[in-house]
């Protein structure tokens, strides 16, 4: 029965790790898109409103829950380091 345990352990790890890397690679999209979302407000508003300010911090809140994300899943070893030598 330990065999079984630790070959589903395996699959389940792998699976989440694959599920976090997906899910860091949208957030960094998204990231850029709410970069990009930025510029457009600020060339488009020339600082009457404060969408570009909305724009650039939904940026920060979403880089931010990226790097949580990817510390979370080194700590937790869904992400693991390669060719790091301590």
């Amino acid at each position: 029965m330990a065999i079984w345990d630790s070959i589903h352990y395996t699959a389940h790890t792998a699976l989440l790790g694959a599920a976090v890397k997906i899910i860091v690679v949208l957030l960094l999209f998204l990231a850029i898109g709410s970069l990009a979302s930025g510029l457009f407000f600020l060339m488009r508003d020339k600082g009457r409103s404060n969408r570009t300010v909305k724009a650039l911090t939904w940026r920060i809140g979403i880089s931010v829950a990226a790097f949580l994300l990817i510390m979370i899943g080194w700590y937790y070893g869904f992400i693991p380091l390669h060719g790091v030598q301590p």
